[in-house]
């Protein structure tokens, strides 16, 4: 949706986020491509390799874009490797980590220990105030489909959200959470500031739910905009 609104053609490869966690190595071939993204998921399977993919496009300014895990292992990327927090984790895979960026919000917890397990996701759509001077402000603006108040709805699907213990602490650092519930208490979307890389936007959300051939979603035009601007880059 957002290549055609560029006139641009997205030409998608799929990685196995394994072959990085059994061999770093592998890791240098990622510099042929103008764009990174790691979408949803869960589980156990891949994640180190996922998180040695996002360092790389972190530190090697590849644009990069991550859909709800991928969000969350932005920021335990980010905890890890620039917080120094080394065995930063979601509790969702290592419930006794003693630095949990990833966790069940407390009410979710008291659904799941009464075995309530619907109850305990996220789903539908939510409202999202999105912090002014920001990428995300930026696309959503130019897309008309931010309000007076700074305010979007996206939608979800998911239980585990960025533990808010650490958030002061990631903010120190340089992540910016350029997106939260209307309370404050829950992150929606983080991200980079542009002089720090050129795009580096995770979502709690799910942005692809939310975007047809004839109104793309503006994140994913951006993402596409920067990516395709990487060549010019590279070559300047």
């Amino acid at each position: 949706h957002a290549g055609s609104s560029l006139g641009k053609k997205v030409k998608i490869d799929w990685l196995d986020s394994n072959d990085y966690e059994e061999d770093p190595k592998n890791l240098t071939n990622l510099k042929q491509y103008q764009g990174i993204l790691v979408p949803g998921g869960f589980g156990e399977r891949g994640i180190e390799g996922k998180i040695k993919v996002i360092q790389f496009a972190r530190e090697n300014k590849i644009p990069y874009l991550g859909l709800c895990y991928g969000m969350q292992l932005a920021v335990i990327e980010f905890a890890r490797h620039v917080l120094k927090l080394a065995d930063a984790h979601t509790t969702e895979i290592k419930p006794q980590t003693k630095n949990p960026v990833i966790v069940i919000m407390d009410e979710q917890r008291k659904l799941m220990a009464e075995k309530n397990y619907g109850g305990t996701m996220r789903l539908g759509a939510y409202p999202c105030i999105i912090k002014s001077g920001t990428i995300a402000e930026k696309a959503y603006r130019e897309s008309g489909r931010l309000s007076k108040n700074n305010q979007i709805s996206e939608r979800h699907r998911h239980r585990f959200e960025v533990n808010p213990a650490f958030i002061e602490k990631l903010e120190a650092k340089g992540l910016v959470f350029s997106g939260t519930s209307p309370d404050g208490i829950l992150m929606e979307i983080a991200e980079l500031p542009r002089l720090k890389h050129p795009f580096f936007v995770g979502t709690q959300f799910h942005p692809e739910f939310k975007s047809s051939p004839l109104n793309p979603q503006p994140l994913f035009i951006e993402f596409v905009r920067r990516a395709s601007q990487k060549i010019i880059r590279d070559q300047s």
